[in-house]
């Protein structure tokens, strides 16, 4: 049996999936798959940007609403110009906090060296 890395992957409670997912591609995530156990039913679904990956589920019982989430990312000031907001200086990264449409918290930062 082939080795599998371990990792992390947070799932986030979205109302719509496919409106979720148009707001995370303006951050450079991209849609791997979507799940639904029949049409019409809740969806789930990976988006991936690099290594970071998440879940975005419209299943009621897979996560709670204002989940806070923190990513480290290469560039934090190309997403801060984005979305139009301002990087803050903290004493371990620079970093930015944006709600997604379902009000999911993102820290978001670079770290300092």
């Amino acid at each position: 049996m082939d080795e599998v890395d371990e990792e992390v992957i947070p799932i986030l409670r979205v109302a719509d999936a496919a409106a979720a997912v148009a707001w995370y591609e303006r951050m450079g995530f991209a849609q791997q798959w979507e799940h639904r156990f029949e049409p019409g039913l809740p969806a789930f679904v990976e988006v991936a940007r690099g290594g970071i990956r998440l879940f975005l589920s419209e299943h009621a019982g897979d996560a709670r609403p204002d989940t806070l989430v923190y990513l480290r990312v290469r560039d934090v000031d190309t997403l801060a110009s984005a979305f139009g907001v301002r990087v803050k200086q903290a004493p371990w990264a620079r970093e930015i906090a944006l709600r997604d449409p379902d009000g999911n918290r993102l820290r978001i930062g670079t770290p300092t060296r």
